[in-house]
């Protein structure tokens, strides 16, 4: 296969790599014309050097992914972190690369959007699965306690002025399909949503965050690793919203190390700065001006561009 680019990834490009890291590498190749043609392109091509898949990776081993263009395209219009991390990798990562991912770069912007869901849906399955400073818990109860008040067959729309909007819950303007959202604690309900179907959700969120907001007092149950990646994945999302890049290695690596390491209180100190970020990636997100979605048809006639490129002379000298 013909490779565009093949560079370290994951705790190297992050910068946040301990003597226990392993090795991750990524990268992006060119199908070939048959595959192109008989629509048989692979999405990946994967190898791993450890003995089983369900030993756990040791520091001396490696991973490789590699994405066919088609399918990384596909990932950084999604907004898929792994792509977008690849997209700024400085060059000191790059084992290998080529014009082609020189062009690719120039025109990341295109990816950017203000809806980075990878980003901020990780981050916040992270802090809700671990719990975070009982003032979400306490903003959603005040949510739930006034929507019980009310007639459970009737549509937000009904008494969207009305709606209670303490820390963590927020108005957001018409999504993609022009309807106006209410977000509470990282969950949205549409405004036509009936309360009967709100309510259920919000009782289940209020019930098992207590719970885990208790654990994660007593620095139970933690799985550090898991939220270093929450921490780090808001970070660079508000770096992408604030200045409309990322860089690497990562500026609070040092931080990261620290937490991946579970060498700080959950609660007193890592849960805040976690429920912090949050705040501030949402409120840069519903207030940025990048595009609600990418450039998709700049991306699509840049694949067409570079297939005929790659493979015009090829497919003229099968045609005749």
């Amino acid at each position: 296969m013909e490779i565009v680019v093949k560079m370290y990834f994951g705790s190297r490009l992050y910068g946040t790599a301990t003597p226990e890291s392993d090795t991750d590498v990524k990268g992006v190749f060119l199908p070939s014309l048959e595959q192109v043609l008989l629509n048989r392109v692979p999405r990946t091509f994967s190898t791993a050097t450890k003995a089983s898949p369900h030993d756990k990776n040791a520091p001396e081993d490696v991973d490789t992914d590699l994405y066919s263009l088609h399918y990384f395209i596909d990932l950084a219009c999604a907004g898929e972190t792994v792509a977008l991390d690849m997209l700024h990798a400085p060059p000191g990562m790059l084992l290998q690369s080529s014009d082609l991912w020189d062009e690719i770069v120039g025109s990341r912007e295109k990816f950017y959007t203000r809806n980075l869901k990878a980003f901020i849906g990780y981050a916040r399955r992270q802090a809700a699965k671990y719990g975070v400073k009982g003032s979400r818990l306490a903003s959603a109860k005040a949510v739930l306690a006034f929507l019980e008040e009310l007639d459970p067959s009737a549509p937000l729309s009904t008494v969207w002025d009305r709606l209670p909007l303490p820390e963590h819950v927020h108005h957001l303007g018409p999504n993609p399909n022009g309807i106006r959202e209410y977000q509470v604690c990282g969950k949205k309900f549409q405004e036509t949503s009936k309360i009967e179907y709100i309510l259920p959700t919000l009782r289940k969120f209020c019930h098992s965050y207590g719970d885990r907001a208790r654990q994660a007092e007593r620095n139970e149950g933690i799985d550090w690793k898991a939220v270093s990646h929450a921490i780090r994945a808001a970070l660079q999302v508000k770096q992408i919203l604030e200045e409309g890049t990322l860089t690497f290695p990562l500026r609070e690596a040092a931080y990261l190390r620290a937490v991946k390491k579970g060498e700080l209180h959950y609660q007193n100190e890592v849960a805040p700065r976690l429920d912090e970020l949050m705040e501030e990636v949402e409120k840069l997100s519903a207030e940025s001006s990048l595009p609600l979605k990418p450039d998709r048809r700049f991306w699509d006639d840049f694949i067409l561009r570079t297939l005929l490129r790659r493979f015009g002379e090829e497919i003229r000298a099968r045609g005749s």
